[in-house]
């Protein structure tokens, strides 16, 4: 690796310049120019000499030409490559009108289900494309208009199935406020029917007792029993007599009182001592 990158050559002395052959300059530009390029085969496609399969993607060094077919001010080039097989020689070229490339010579392209053949190869007049264009048109027209019906049965659909829906549930919450309403109404009649009950238990109670006092206080021959008040010895009256009924506690007295002030010993802790004399 060494000897390429020496500034001189080395010429043996028998060299002559004169024997190499080479093409002059004003020559070569007249004949196509080609470039070698490493591209992949843009399609599987078949040889038609021996057969074989070449998948999409098989890289290739192949020799490019720019050939003087233009689309829309679009060179189209061609591509020269060899079979893996048989090493014949494969021909294909740009198609910018469809975005695809064209095989020319040597091999066939596979069938590929998810492009139309005759798209490709039929070119439609202006008439054919109008037309076809309004029947898409009309086609698209028919379609919307009929999933509008479809979406407004839907809808239609969806209406009846919530009204169904919610006469139910207003079914069952009559039935369930009808059951509970009773159970309610069937309690309520108990606690009045206890509360009744204690009421005339307690009123014949309180009758019974009555009864008792008054037989208490009711002589054998039917006269009422009354009470007398003695008198003291000196005459004064039982509320006199009270001592705590005659002292009657001062009224309440509101007044601010003022607390004694601390010294500023005490506040800061200091306390003194005794003396001890």
């Amino acid at each position: 690796m060494s000897e390429r990158k020496v500034l001189t050559k080395y010429y043996p002395p028998d060299f002559d310049p004169s024997l190499i052959t080479r093409t002059p300059k004003h020559l070569r530009a007249s004949g196509p120019k080609l470039l070698t390029v490493r591209l992949m085969a843009p399609f599987s496609l078949k040889c038609t000499n021996c057969g074989e399969f070449i998948y999409k993607g098989r890289k290739f060094n192949a020799r490019k030409e720019t050939t003087d077919e233009k689309y829309l001010s679009i060179a189209i080039y061609r591509f020269y490559i060899r079979c893996t097989r048989c090493s014949s020689e494969i021909t294909f070229k740009t198609d910018p009108k469809n975005m695809d490339y064209v095989c020319e010579k040597g091999a066939k392209r596979n069938f590929e289900p998810w492009r139309d053949p005759k798209g490709v190869e039929y070119n439609e007049t202006q008439e054919e494309t109008l037309d076809r264009l309004e029947k898409e048109d009309m086609e698209s027209a028919e379609i919307e208009e009929r999933d509008k019906m479809r979406e407004l049965e839907e809808k239609m659909q969806d209406s009846k199935r919530e009204m169904a829906v919610a006469d139910a549930l207003d079914e069952i919450r009559t039935r369930n406020a009808r059951i509970e309403r009773g159970e309610r109404g069937g309690e309520e009649m108990a606690l009045l029917r206890s509360q009744i009950e204690v009421d005339e238990a307690r009123a014949r109670q309180e009758r019974e007792d009555e009864e008792a006092a008054r037989r208490a206080f009711m002589t054998d021959g039917g006269e009422r029993v009354k009470r007398l008040v003695e008198d003291d010895v000196d005459g004064a009256s039982p509320a006199a007599s009270d001592p705590k009924k005659e002292e009657m506690p001062p009224p309440p007295s509101f007044a601010r009182m003022r607390k004694p002030k601390k010294p500023f010993s005490a506040g800061l802790g200091i306390k003194k001592k005794t003396p001890l004399v």
